[in-house]
């Protein structure tokens, strides 16, 4: 656990150690509803076993994360200070991977603070959610609506939306499953407003950023992974998954990316 200066406790699940050939250690960030445990699955034990220190943080009111405040008032801003909490006590500024929300948390955080690279999965493209709010609005008009109301943006990843919003349709059952029992309540907050309204400045970021999205995501677009790509100076690459593209069975040719880019960049 981490504690960091706002006094909420951070939960941080820490594998590998930096070596000679990856002095930088990698730091995680979850997407929406999920916490450090996403990245624990495969990914951890991936990255140590090659050699690279791996960490994984639960944002604040996720996870074993505790909070300062209610998760409903929790913003973007704060789970980027969570990030840094983190980033401040490992070795050297870390490679920064961020899934989903957790990608416009990264987005954000490049802006303002030095890390040799950022790494983007299925993100929140620079234009934030209107998109995808519009999209659900009109293919679950009923779902999106009780969601709302209920201040719950988890509803649109619980059974039965699961499959159809994280994973494409050959993922095996028990990993939807399994996911889905773990789906968790999410800051209304940062998710709609911030991620509408509070959008991150890619003409800031001075760090190369690779961005991979699926074919298959039940909620970024292939034309909207190709608009965050050139967003940040480079191109998209896809892959046959849906959202969760870090729990899929196909996750280690994502991981295999993801090493040998850190690889093209001295990492």
């Amino acid at each position: 656990m981490t504690r960091a200066a706002h006094s909420a406790v951070l939960e941080v699940i820490d594998k590998g150690t930096t070596s000679g050939a990856h002095p930088v250690p990698l730091l995680f960030v979850h997407g929406a509803c999920h916490s450090a445990w996403c990245w624990d699955e495969h990914f951890l034990d991936f990255f140590a076993d090659r050699g690279f220190r791996a960490a994984a943080l639960s944002l604040r009111a996720h996870g074993r994360s505790s909070s300062d405040k209610p998760l409903r008032r929790c913003s973007i801003t704060d789970f980027v200070d969570d990030v840094d909490t983190v980033a401040a006590v490992l070795d050297a500024p870390p490679v920064i991977v961020g899934h989903s929300m957790g990608g416009l948390i990264v987005q954000r955080y490049l802006e303002k603070q030095r890390s040799p690279a950022g790494v983007l999965l299925a993100s929140v493209p620079p234009r934030g959610v209107a998109a995808v709010s519009g999209r659900l609005m009109r293919k679950h008009p009923v779902l999106t609506m009780r969601s709302n109301i209920s201040r719950s943006p988890e509803i649109v990843f619980k059974p039965p939306m699961t499959r159809e919003a994280l994973f494409s349709a050959g993922t095996p059952e028990d990993v939807v499953n399994a996911c889905a029992d773990r789906v968790e309540s999410e800051s209304i907050r940062a998710l709609w407003f911030d991620a509408m309204f509070r959008l991150p400045k890619p003409s800031k970021v001075a760090a190369p950023v690779l961005v991979l999205g699926g074919e298959h995501d039940g909620c970024f677009t292939t034309h909207e992974v190709h608009a965050t790509a050139r967003a940040y100076r480079t191109e998209a690459e896809l892959f046959p998954m849906g959202h969760n593209m870090m729990l899929e069975p196909g996750w280690p040719a994502v991981a295999g990316r993801i090493e040998s880019w850190l690889g093209e960049q001295g990492l």
